[in-house]
This record gives C-alpha cells, structure tokens and sequence, in this order.
C-alpha cells in the first residue's frame, strides 16, 4: 500500500519526435478517406488555428497538434522549393 502522507513522483513519459512531413501525410490521409479536400482543411487550420478543420478519424486532430502551425508551412514551403523549383 503506498504512504499517502509521502511525496509521490511520476516520470513522465516523453513523446516520440514526430516528423512533420510525417504528420501531414498522415492527416492528409485520413482527410482523404472521410472525403475532404485535405489541402483546403490544412490551410484553413495553418491560417486559423482551429483545429476543427483537421477530422478526428484516425487522431488525426491530435496528432497535428503535435507540431506548431509555423512548422507545417515551413515543411510544406522547403518541400515546394526544393521539389518544384529545382
């Protein structure tokens, strides 16, 4: 039985690093399979911040507030630039 009457410590448990082309792969995919356009959905959650644009199916809301919103535009911008424009 534990002494109440102690000070209880708790590790706590750290997060994977997540990628965030990864992170938008998966939420484009589960946008996809409820039927949005998963490009307007993520740009009017990038612009927003309302979370409502991004389905819960699959977690997919809360794996993309894994990352801050800065980091989806930098990783979708480098991906164009380096992908598109070379």
């Amino acid at each position: 039985m534990t002494d109440l009457n102690n000070t209880q410590y708790f590790k706590k448990v750290q997060d994977t690093e997540i990628e965030v082309g990864e992170v938008l792969r998966y939420v484009n995919d589960a946008l996809k399979e409820k039927g949005y356009n998963s490009v307007n959905q993520i740009v009017g959650y990038i612009i927003s911040g309302d979370p409502t644009y991004i389905t819960s199916h699959k977690n997919a809301r809360s794996v993309i507030m894994k990352v801050q919103r800065d980091e989806l535009i930098e990783e979708a911008l480098t991906y164009y630039l380096e992908n598109k424009l070379s």
